[in-house]
């Protein structure tokens, strides 16, 4: 019987032997040992029990692109040298049986479908798994109660794993972002390269460091045109209001804003999922002050709702639409000196921060297609300055003539 170990691993693995859960997945920045807690616990329960654990990628041309390496230094780091047959290509436990294989996804189909009895498959790399390779990969992790172990460092947001395990994740299973300071052993040198690279380069550092997904400043679309802010609403502020409407797990949103010398003011949101249309969504709009003085301009494609909420009390008209015209709302929001969002309005502070154009993944060229993803509010607040949003052909920024407070007009 195999003697009890006390192997050390930082808090967000501590759990991972003892919940069971059919995916357990551990993503964050540079420097989080990620990989070696996960080698650490699956040699322990390598050394306990007799287990059959695949460790994959989506490209390992050689045993040198594998976790291989890394399972070796940790059986040596935490004494268990004696236990383990560490071969060219892979390494079995000398008193369990259990045994660990590796294996690239890529161009590789037939191989991993044909792969059998897998308790655990370890995942490493997995910001570069394909949809394809997911759709492989899966079912053939199909022993009762076999596990799948995911590590990786995000890449875009749009990255299939990213997706699938932090914007959608699976009920079965335990998430968690882990990051340089959650570890215990994190080096003075990292360390030292870490505030070198949020000196000089904010965005990279959130990227590499706090494990955050690749923001390419010319892909955001209205990078350096906002700024939170506190502010005052002005008394006499000329309001105006847009609504979109969700959608089975899509918000309803309702976004209240004025204009001030050439600059667009966000004072005030409301945001609710799975809002009915009736009594739901009348205490939702009612949140948002003033909102059954001024006529509200919400999305068109849904005329019953509107009509639904007029009978409620509201003005609501729908907002004109053609094809191109988010690109010209977004235009016209890029026309304005600058657009201060109050801090209240979190949603929509979240949605100006990533609001983006689709980007190369080879390239990095930032393409003219807009993610459709982060645009709720920001659809809201188009559908609000409709009749001043105008086709290319015809576009002109002056607001149509609106008088804004001390006199000037909006030019962009």
């Amino acid at each position: 019987m195999a003697q009890p170990l006390r192997i050390e691993v930082s808090e967000p693995f501590r759990d991972a032997l003892t919940r069971k859960t059919r995916y357990k997945c551990w993503y964050g920045g540079r420097g989080s040992a990620k990989s070696w807690c996960v080698a650490r616990l699956l040699l322990i329960r390598a050394y306990r029990e007799r287990i059959r654990v695949l460790c994959t990628r989506e490209f390992q041309n050689s045993i040198a692109d594998s976790v291989h390496q890394v399972l070796k230094t940790q059986i040596d780091s935490i004494g268990l040298s004696e236990f383990f047959d560490v071969q060219a290509n892979k390494i079995t436990s000398k008193t369990t049986g259990s045994e660990f294989t590796y294996r690239g996804l890529h161009h590789n189909v037939s191989e991993i479908k044909s792969f059998e009895g897998a308790d655990i498959c370890w995942v490493e790399e997995a910001h570069n798994i394909s949809v394809e390779s997911w759709k492989v990969l899966i079912p053939t992790i199909r022993k009762e109660g076999s596990e799948i172990w995911v590590t990786f460092n995000p890449d875009q947001e749009d990255d299939p794993t990213y997706q699938k395990f932090v914007v959608n994740p699976p009920d079965d299973a335990i998430i968690r972002m882990v990051n340089w300071r959650d570890n215990p052993w994190f080096p003075d040198t990292l360390r030292a390269e870490k505030d070198y690279c949020l000196r000089v380069d904010k965005d990279a550092y959130e990227h590499i460091w706090e494990g955050n997904t690749r923001r390419i400043s010319n892909a955001i679309i209205f990078s350096g045109k906002w700024e939170e802010k506190a502010f005052e609403t002005p008394e006499n502020a000329r309001f105006f209001f847009g609504a979109d409407w969700g959608f089975s797990q899509d918000p309803t949103v309702l976004i209240r804003s004025f204009v001030d010398r050439d600059c667009l003011y966000i004072d005030q949101e409301a945001y609710g999922v799975g809002i009915e249309i009736g009594s739901e969504t009348e205490q939702l709009f009612d949140t948002v002050g003033e909102s059954r003085k001024w006529r509200i301009k919400a999305d068109c494609s849904r005329p019953e709702t509107i009509s639904a909420m007029n009978r409620h009390g509201f003005d609501i008209v729908g907002a004109k639409k053609w094809s191109g015209s988010v690109e010209d709302g977004i235009a016209l929001l890029k026309s304005f000196q600058k657009i201060y969002i109050h801090p209240r309005c979190k949603h929509t502070i979240e949605e100006f921060k990533h609001y983006r154009y689709k980007v190369d993944r080879v390239t990095q060229e930032v393409l003219p297609i807009i993610v459709d993803d982060f645009n709720h509010c920001i659809d809201a607040i188009r559908y609000s300055l409709d009749g001043y949003v105008m086709k290319e052909q015809e576009i002109d920024y002056s607001l149509s003539g609106l008088r804004l407070p001390g006199g000037q007009r909006h030019a962009g």
